[in-house]
């Protein structure tokens, strides 16, 4: 039992550098190939955060642990909001004022109702994940488009766009960026499957579901990114950013993670996913649309008060789960 221990918690590790070296070889070759900043800060960085996760559900799914792949992108979602931003939030209170994000967080809610619905029946199609695949592309387009169309004849002003931009890497050499890339792309699966696996045993030996350890174990290791992004944007009075990363990686974690179980192992799914966790995480999502739109001014606030009700949210699914 020591030693799965031990292999999760270096597996983990290795998931979460390998992701983040992925990212910067993505991004350093992408500038080497003249693509702007800003669309790699707004694609390839975006999405890097969510890499662990893709790379998870994939390996859980392909082992036939389909709820555990499921437990993992509904439980990194509640995670997301309820505890990283939550201790984001107490660290210190986030003043938003982008566009991009107040459009987004609409966006997220309709979203995370679509997941329910795709689960609602407590079967998960092929032709759901193709949907929902079908729904990240017109999104990922949308957002090019509509930031492309803004920053046509002037450099766009929106905190997030800026801030984005700003934290794409310099570009490093060609070869640099194409070794970084490599690895990444080679320690992904390996540390995925070794998670998976470890993850599965140590579920067994405690008579834990596969679901369970989806939405605990494996959803806060592979949240650990969004939790460093964030705090490193405060760090940097970069609210908007802090805020943008978490809707982001909800996003992506239901439009192109939660699918990949549909993709390859479709079928049906524990109930408890349906009649618990995804209504919880729904309720999570709503609860974040009612803080962020208590605003005023042109911006809204997540005071250190709405962040401790987050992580009471967070405290409580915790207790639902193992009771």
């Amino acid at each position: 039992m020591l030693e799965q221990i031990i292999i999760l918690l270096l597996a983990l590790v290795a998931l979460v550098w390998s992701a983040d070296k992925f990212v910067f070889g993505a991004s350093s070759l992408a500038r080497n190939l003249g693509v702007s900043p800003m669309i790699i800060g707004l694609t390839i960085v975006a999405m890097g955060s969510s890499a662990p996760e893709m790379m998870v559900a994939a390996t859980a799914s392909l082992q036939g642990n389909v709820d555990t792949a499921i437990g993992n992108a509904i439980g990194s979602n509640i995670t997301n909001i309820a505890l990283v931003l939550g201790v984001t939030a107490l660290l210190k209170p986030l003043t938003v004022s982008s566009q991009t994000v107040k459009r987004e967080i609409p966006l997220i809610l309709g979203v995370t109702a679509l997941a329910y619905y795709v689960l609602y029946d407590q079967h998960f199609s092929f032709i759901e994940g193709v949907i929902l695949v079908i729904g990240f592309a017109v999104y990922i387009l949308a957002l090019l488009f509509i930031t492309l169309q803004k920053t046509k004849d002037k450099p766009s002003d929106d905190p997030l766009i800026l801030e984005a931009e700003k934290d794409v890497p310099p570009a490093a050499p060609l070869k640099s960026s194409i070794f970084w890339l490599v690895i990444g792309m080679v320690v992904l699966p390996l540390s995925a499957g070794y998670l998976v696996e470890s993850s599965v045993f140590i579920a067994k030996e405690f008579g834990i579901s596969d679901l369970v350890i989806g939405l605990t174990i494996i959803a806060i290791g592979t949240s650990l990114p969004e939790l460093a992004a964030c705090i490193a944007s405060i760090i940097k009075k970069e609210d908007d950013l802090a805020l943008g990363n978490i809707i982001g990686s909800n996003i992506f974690n239901i439009l192109a993670v939660l699918p990949i179980a549909a993709l390859i192992a479709p079928g049906d799914i524990d109930p408890l996913a349906t009649t618990r966790d995804a209504p919880y995480m729904l309720g999570v999502t709503l609860l974040l649309f009612i803080l962020c739109f208590s605003r005023k001014l042109g911006y809204f606030r997540i005071t250190r008060g709405k962040g401790a009700l987050l992580l009471i949210s967070f405290a409580a699914y915790q207790v639902l789960l193992f009771n």
